[in-house]
């Protein structure tokens, strides 16, 4: 005889939502079972989306404990209980799946959640001020900062030969930029 129970995740309190992570976005409904398909916004889907995790599910961070969850493509195909029709799942399309900040394991050394990242103040080695990260885009392995600064927005690569350090007590990300960056990232008028 098999156990079909899920693993007793706990339903976590409502935190304030600047505690709550974006992790997915439910893309559209699969099936008629009530299912969906996720748009992964996180590196690390193996451990966001398990049988019995409770994710914050759309703009009123309702809780929905994840029953059942498969891989098709990269992509995680899950059903949430309380949703078992097409239409009900349906109705989630676009919806963001958020996890609590405190849900989430500690990194290895050198390594930063995106989300930690937002808001340094980014310059060089020499001091000269870049601009602040307001995003990082891209998949872990070839994440960008997206930087905004007097010169506008600039895409810098998250490789340890461009930003040589991070100081998350500082707020701050030192780099050593390849020659032109700046330049090919500057605004300029049309004459």
């Amino acid at each position: 005889m098999t156990n079909n129970r899920l693993p007793d995740y706990p339903i976590p309190q409502i935190p304030d939502s600047e505690d709550l992570l974006v992790v997915g976005r439910v893309a559209r409904a699969h099936g008629n079972r009530g299912q969906v398909i996720v748009n992964l916004e996180t590196d690390f889907p193996e451990e966001r989306f398990t049988a019995g995790r409770v994710l914050q599910v759309g703009p009123d961070a309702r809780p929905r404990r994840i029953e059942s969850v498969r891989f098709h493509q990269g992509r995680p195909v899950i059903s949430f209980e309380g949703i078992d029709t097409m239409d009900a799942a349906e109705a989630l399309a676009g919806a963001e799946l958020k996890m609590a900040r405190s849900e989430m394991e500690p990194l290895p050394a050198d390594t930063f959640y995106h989300h930690d990242l937002v808001g340094c103040e980014v310059r060089t080695r020499d001091g000269q001020d870049i601009g602040r990260v307001t995003s990082v885009d891209g998949p872990m392995e070839r994440s960008q900062l997206v930087i905004s600064g007097a010169n506008g927005e600039i895409l810098v690569p998250l490789v340890a030969g461009i930003c040589v350090s991070v100081d998350m007590p500082a707020r701050t990300i030192v780099v050593d930029l390849p020659e032109g960056l700046l330049e090919l990232n500057r605004v300029t008028g049309i004459e």
